[in-house]
């Protein structure tokens, strides 16, 4: 049986937590950032973990991770 190929978009998003979750980046953090405040371009900057609904999604496309 050959190898399962991962998703290569969802492998340059996604990383795997010690935990077995999945971290992901916030979006909106790329370009109009004038009108962003301080505050919210900060907070953007953090990572989150996916939400519950959305793990059986990535981990079907990262079969390896």
């Amino acid at each position: 049986m050959p190898k399962m190929k991962s998703n290569r978009g969802a492998a340059k998003r996604f990383s795997r937590t010690g935990n077995g979750g999945y971290k992901r980046r916030q979006s909106h953090l790329s370009h109009i950032l004038t009108k962003k405040s301080s505050k919210r371009k900060r907070q953007l900057g953090s990572t989150l973990q996916v939400a519950d609904a959305d793990v059986k999604a990535v981990r079907k496309m990262l079969p390896y991770s």
